[in-house]
């Protein structure tokens, strides 16, 4: 039995706690007594701790520890009152003091009433842990393998994805603040770090300009005050940068962080001319959003726009099960930067899956995270059927309605050869590649066209024959093959468990601020991530053996008024 005493944090920080596993699978008898008699029909904790047992063990975070040093505590228990914490949305000294005080707690961590638990400091040093290597997800990982064990979960059957846009904790800066406070605190660190070798660099506006933080509202002047501030900014910044990458400056200061910020930013944001002067760029000439951040504190906050919302930071992707007869488990947590698209995560997350032996047999996802070729992949590679609607043909002709869309025009693949509505034949195709896609390009010959009745529906051009760009044969078929079948009923049913996902996004922003990330960088704000969905998975694991009836969706009045009189 691990008995914890009340200590500061300072051994934890400094990393001189080692780890010794013990064993803590009894609960003692006084506190599964005093639990069931002050909490009769028991509580999450309680709940989950007698279905799954130990959720964690010691030596499944060996690897985070040293093998010298103190002992410390039991990282197990650190890992569930992680997970009791962000279910409840608790501090770190909230849940501190939840382990000193709360029975149903001390009963699902297996301690003795009289356990004075431990000091706040070591939540934070436990998640600075699961910030190295893959530590979180591993821990994911444990919880599921705990599920799978008790039957509340396995592999094959439906599972749902969707992703959601999430805040930094930073400050967006425009680009001319983000200009001023790069250099603002590149001062700083080197006035800490070096001042005898910045004070010679210092010009006497420098402390009106850099003394405090930038804040800039609106500079008068319009557009054109608006880039000679910058090129003020510019200037003394690469005065700066000069001087750093000069043979007698001291190597180590090329190195510090905020050192390294200001160079990318310059790099970014500035451009030498014909003449040799150091230029504003222009919002055309940046380099693009993926590679631009928006705060010298957290660069890997970056600016995104998605259906009319913008925000700097990061994007959350969620895939949870929706079997009727199990609990709905969050099984996997993808964290990325904001301008990475949701289709550039499909073939991870099945890889992801397959490695863990929970790839489902059917994979249910909106349009942003499907092509032919995920399509195609997910079959032949991990034997998933991938349900989502394929993006519509966008050409005039289709969205118009008038003319020949694709669908007009029969291929024949052997021959290689397209026929028009009117019967005449295309050469053979070219290749070319859209949005990162190889397509055929099937031409018509242009005196067959400028002879058609039917050209000006047909094609816009007055000159040039039509063409059709078509994918290979095999994602051509599964193409025409989906967008036919998305049309049917029985599509449409299969597809509509795909809203879940919708509520159990809903659920991890109201109850764990899924939308705001709490810390800088996105490897801790992954562990935020990993952390939340653990927490749904308690909490559902815990509703689904309580039998709690889950709560009907929210109806207004009038729209019942109206469903009952259209009935």
């Amino acid at each position: 039995m691990l008995q914890w005493r009340q200590r500061g944090g300072a051994e934890a920080e400094a990393g001189l706690m080692s780890l010794q596993p013990r064993d803590y699978q009894r609960i003692p008898a006084r506190t599964v007594r005093t639990a069931w008699a002050a909490c009769p029909k028991g509580t999450p904790a309680m709940l989950v701790r007698d279905r799954l047992d130990v959720l964690f063990e010691d030596e499944e975070f060996a690897d985070l520890y040293p093998s010298d040093g103190r002992p410390g505590f039991s990282p197990g228990q650190l890992a569930l009152v992680s997970v009791l914490q962000f279910a409840e949305d608790l501090s770190d000294r909230a849940a501190a003091q939840a382990v000193r005080t709360r029975i149903d707690w001390k009963y699902a961590l297996g301690l003795e009433l009289e356990d004075t638990g431990f000091d706040y400091s070591l939540l934070c040093d436990f998640r600075a842990r699961l910030v190295e290597g893959d530590a979180a997800d591993r821990m994911l990982q444990v919880m599921l393998k705990r599920l799978t064990e008790a039957g509340l979960l396995k592999s094959g059957g439906r599972q749902r994805t969707d992703a959601t846009y999430v805040l930094a904790a930073v400050r967006r800066l425009s680009r001319l603040e983000l200009a001023g406070e790069s250099l603002r605190a590149a001062l700083e660190e080197l006035a800490e770090i070096a001042p005898e070798w910045l004070q010679p660099l210092i010009d006497p506006e420098w402390d009106k300009r850099y003394g405090r933080r930038i804040e800039i509202r609106k500079v008068p002047g319009g557009p054109e005050a608006v880039i000679a501030r910058a090129e003020v900014f510019g200037r003394d910044g690469q005065k700066v940068l000069t001087a750093l990458w000069a043979p007698d400056a001291p190597g180590r200061l090329r190195t510090l962080p905020q050192v390294e910020v200001l160079r990318q930013v310059w790099v970014h944001h500035y451009y030498w001319d014909e003449e040799g002067q150091l230029r504003w760029r222009d919002g055309h000439a940046l380099p693009p959003a993926s590679l631009r951040f928006d705060s010298p504190y957290d660069t890997d906050a970056h600016y995104c726009t998605k259906n009319g919302t913008e925000w700097s930071g990061y994007r959350v992707h969620y895939t949870e099960t929706c079997e009727e007869q199990r609990p709905e488990i969050v099984v996997h947590v993808a964290t990325t930067i904001a301008p990475v698209q949701d289709g550039q995560l499909t073939e991870q997350i099945h890889d992801d899956l397959a490695q863990t032996a929970l790839a489902p047999a059917e994979h249910v996802v909106d349009a942003a995270y499907i092509t032919p070729a995920h399509v195609q992949r997910a079959q032949q590679v991990h034997g998933i059927t991938l349900l989502g609607p394929i993006v519509a043909d966008h050409s005039r002709q289709a969205k118009s309605g008038e003319g020949f869309g694709k669908s007009a025009f029969a291929i024949d693949w052997d021959l290689r050869q397209a026929t028009c509505p009117r019967g005449k034949t295309s050469s053979q195709p070219g290749t070319l590649r859209i949005n990162g896609h190889e397509y055929l390009q099937f031409r018509f010959a242009k005196a067959d066209c400028l002879a058609c009745p039917d050209r000006h529906p047909c094609t816009a051009s007055a000159t040039r024959p039509r063409s059709i760009a078509l994918l290979p044969q095999p994602l051509h078929e599964i193409q025409v093959r989906n967008r036919l079948d998305q049309q049917t009923e029985e599509w449409q049913r299969r597809y509509a468990v795909r809203a879940g996902i919708e509520a159990t996004l809903s659920q991890t922003v109201r109850s764990n601020g899924l939308r705001r990330t709490r810390y800088r960088g996105l490897a801790k704000t992954h562990v935020q991530h990993v952390l939340t969905a653990m927490a749904c998975n308690l909490t559902r694991t815990a509703d689904w053996i309580a039998e709690t009836p889950r709560g009907r969706t929210r109806s207004s009045r009038f729209h019942t008024l109206c469903s009952a009189a259209a009935g």
